[in-house]
């Protein structure tokens, strides 16, 4: 009767063992169903689209349209027009020297478009030229003699402050002339369209280095680098690298560059330096740069200097090495056109 009773025991827990290994071999109701969404959801977030176009002249994806027409807006660098308004926003700027040891701006925006721009400078034959290589719509106020024959023969699409002084350019009441002539971009395509020029174009790409080769780019340590047109500290130029941010800041006589109103700061990720003859052609002080012969250059990228030259590609001022194009980082770039490249010199550290 035990031995009955005993086997009745045995078999009645091993049914309750099996069923409670059955329960929890089971998922839980909606178990299943919110695994496979987890799943999807990491699947998800893995594969991200692609933007749809590239900027072609800084080589940063949008999935907005590209085809904004290059506007090409000479800036000026008196000491008393700085801080500027706009340069923030441009893609490229040109820096080289008009008369004396100030250097100009020409500043080119495709990317982006500031609210306005200024102080607003004359036209010199050797900016014209430059803006050519992007077929930029060119905006100035006033010219040299050179300069106003290019501009009236229509070598470029262009408005002039010469023309619009009041009423498409305006002057600010804090600062005096030459120094306060502004001009908005809504302006300067309301100037494009009344003279029927065109506010849209396909323009060529700049070459731009792939992201797995951002962490490969070689050269001498330059974290500070100094520009000096002249021996006055107001015409001297220095770019600090941010290692965090990986761009470049801007100081000229000391002083960050920034926007007037925004306060943002001119943030570069390529800093050109270009060596060419220049000539003092009279009294003026006015001079004649060459933009077409070549020759030696800086290209600096992340920290780091490489030696280069420079050739003019159908306009374009661009770095080669070994006469192969060198890529610029994904960004914006800033050129200094000078008379020497011993008037640059860097270190390795900020500090």
């Amino acid at each position: 009767m035990n031995r009955i009773i005993f086997l009745i025991s045995v078999v009645f827990v091993l049914l309750i063992s099996v069923g409670c290994t059955k329960e929890e071999a089971e998922p839980v109701s909606g178990e299943t169903d919110v695994i496979e969404e987890s799943v999807e959801n990491e699947v998800e977030e893995e594969v991200e689209e692609a933007p749809a176009n590239t900027y072609p002249l800084t080589g940063i994806g949008t999935d907005d349209l590209v085809d904004q027409r290059t506007v090409a807006v000479m800036v000026n660098n008196d000491p008393k027009a700085r801080p500027q308004s706009g340069l923030h926003k441009a893609d490229i700027v040109f820096e080289v020297l008009a008369e004396g040891n100030i250097t100009r701006f020409l500043a080119i925006f495709q990317s982006e478009t500031p609210e306005k721009i200024g102080p607003v400078r004359s036209a010199r034959d050797y900016y014209i030229e430059l803006s050519k290589g992007y077929d930029a719509f060119y905006v100035a106020h006033g010219y040299s003699p050179d300069a106003e024959q290019m501009l009236r023969a229509g070598e470029v699409d262009s408005i002039n402050g010469m023309a619009y002084d009041g009423i498409l350019f305006k002057r600010a009441k804090f600062r005096k002339a030459p120094h306060n002539s502004y001009i908005t971009f809504e302006n300067i395509m309301k100037g494009a369209t009344e003279n029927n020029y065109a506010t849209t174009h396909d323009i060529k790409p700049l070459l731009f280095k792939d992201a797995n080769e951002l962490d490969s780019i070689s050269g001498e340590a330059a974290e500070a680098v100094k520009v000096a047109y002249s021996k006055a500290n107001f015409t001297i130029v220095d770019y600090k690298y941010d290692t965090e941010k990986q761009k470049y800041y801007r100081y000229a006589g000391n002083e960050l560059t920034e926007d007037l109103d925004s306060k943002e700061p001119v943030l570069l990720d390529n800093i050109f330096v270009v060596e060419t003859t220049h000539q003092v052609l009279d009294s003026a002080g006015r001079r004649e740069v060459d933009l077409t012969s070549g020759g030696d250059a800086y290209l600096i990228q992340r920290g780091t200097l490489q030696e280069v030259q420079w050739k003019n590609v159908d306009g374009r001022i661009l770095p080669y090495l070994q006469n192969e194009p060198v890529e610029f980082v994904p960004g914006k770039t800033w050129v200094n056109i000078v008379e020497t490249l011993e008037d640059v010199t860097f270190s390795g550290a900020t500090n």
